[in-house]
């Protein structure tokens, strides 16, 4: 299999998860216990991440190899990046992922690592998604690629026109899928998809959704990317700063309905930054009628 793009040539809306390496053994244990209740919300595949600069890389493969020999049934996506690889380094990692039975990437321009504020090219390397999607086509044509999408623009950007010529470019390069950045306001989504139609973008715009549990965590996570909150939402969490349960509860219920209506307006599926947790992301498929119980 190359490309995961046939998976949304159905009426039927996809769902997929996306997972970080757990940094400490314990966090591996936790993982695969979350693991197993997000395998009954039968997503389509699974991709995992890795940190800023690449310094979870390896266990990005550890992880990816660990759920091939649990789930051999589930097609696995490895996110890449150019931060800190030369192009040798780029073709190694992808030679090895190929090789645990990985056949798709999440290409990515990636972020500075730690303590710096701008990217920098390293000698030999690449500065651009849109080469990397070029990389992988035209010397392994045999995996399938999805590139990132920003509804709310990319916080480098000059303009939202630019951002979107560069989407284009990644895609017209060999892209299959755009999965979006997180956001919050549907409106953002809608009016995303319609731009990437008008300039000729015809593969799949899936939206990427993070269940709100925590707000002072969310509000880390937006400051980092780009996104904003929605007021109405900050206002509702807010309510309920004192009490844990009540903000997971307010934002279940929230990216429920964002999904709900996402997938009513023609979203193609759902992308679920599930932070490598079950419990919201599980309810949230329940009442989306996702998810089939263990026998």
């Amino acid at each position: 299999m190359k490309s995961l793009s046939f998976l949304y040539e159905s009426n039927k809306p996809v769902i997929s998860f996306e997972l970080f390496p757990p940094k400490t053994e314990q966090g591996n244990l936790h993982l695969f216990e979350h693991l197993r209740e997000l395998i009954n919300c039968r997503p389509a595949y699974l991709t995992c991440t890795y940190g800023a600069g690449g310094t979870t890389r390896e266990r990005t493969l550890e992880v990816l190899t660990a759920i091939r020999s649990r789930y051999p049934h589930i097609p696995l996506a490895s996110h890449l990046t150019c931060v800190g690889n030369t192009t040798d380094e780029l073709r190694a990692y992808l030679r090895r992922a190929l090789s645990i039975g990985v056949e798709h990437i999440v290409a990515l321009r990636g972020d500075p690592p730690k303590g710096e504020i701008s990217f920098k090219q390293v000698p030999d390397g690449l500065s651009y998604a849109s080469e990397l999607v070029r990389l992988i086509v035209a010397e392994f044509p045999q995996i399938g690629i999805t590139v990132a999408g920003y509804p709310e623009t990319h916080p480098e950007a000059p303009s939202s026109a630019v951002d979107l010529e560069n989407l284009k470019r990644k895609v017209d390069a060999g892209a299959d899928i755009v999965v979006t950045q997180l956001f919050f306001e549907n409106m953002d989504y809608f009016r995303f998809r319609d731009r990437c139609d008008e300039i000729g973008i015809r593969v799949p715009i899936v939206p990427g959704i993070l269940p709100v549990t925590n707000l002072t965590q969310t509000r880390r996570i937006t400051s980092m990317c780009g996104t904003h909150l929605s007021p109405r939402l900050v206002r509702r969490l807010e309510v309920y700063n004192d009490d844990d349960e009540g903000q997971y509860a307010v934002g279940v219920y929230y990216a429920a309905r964002q999904a709900e209506e996402l997938i009513a307006q023609g979203a193609p599926g759902i992308h679920f930054y599930v932070l490598n947790k079950s419990r919201a992301t599980a309810q949230i498929c329940r009442s989306l009628a996702l998810f089939t119980p263990d026998n």
